[in-house]
């Protein structure tokens, strides 16, 4: 065994079958999307952001909404879950995208009609909300909640 060995293990499956000489193609080539630029799958840095952002939001909200939780208490915690879950469907389903993903310039679309429907977002949001969904990706960068949904995240600018 040599640092080689080692090497391909830490930087994973895709890696090692560029390696071996096997091309998987860009994030989103089979689904028709650009490799880069507007309408190309949006990064992990970007999504992640915007679910911070999405999350902080909420918790405000929450926080004002319901005054009578203490923060950091668990009925805080499904406070600021409900409104999480509302105002993500809501404006996922209005706008194509929550608060954080419009403030990062990524917005959420559907394969086949282009914009995501009154089931979807409602759909999406909770298997985002159940979190084991939303950290299963496959090698185009969609999560569970996309590929149940056939929805996938797209740059907006």
């Amino acid at each position: 065994m040599d640092r080689r060995d080692v090497a391909t293990w830490v930087s994973g499956p895709r890696a090692a079958l560029d390696a071996a000489g096997i091309d998987l193609g860009y994030r989103g080539e089979r689904l028709g999307l650009p490799e880069d630029g507007v309408g190309s799958i949006t990064g992990f840095g970007r999504r992640l952001g915007a679910l911070m952002i999405d999350w902080l939001a909420s918790a405000l909200v929450a926080l004002l909404l319901f005054p009578q939780f203490v923060y950091g208490s668990e009925q805080s915690g499904f406070a600021t879950l409900g409104v999480f879950f509302v105002m993500k469907s809501i404006f996922t389903l209005l706008g194509g995208a929550s608060f954080g993903q419009r403030l990062l310039g990524i917005r959420v679309i559907s394969l086949d009609k282009g914009y995501v429907n009154l089931w979807r977002a409602p759909v999406r949001t909770a298997l985002i909300c159940l979190l084991v969904p939303a950290v299963i990706w496959d090698r185009d960068g969609r999560g569970l909640q996309d590929r149940l949904t056939n929805t996938v995240v797209v740059r907006s600018r």
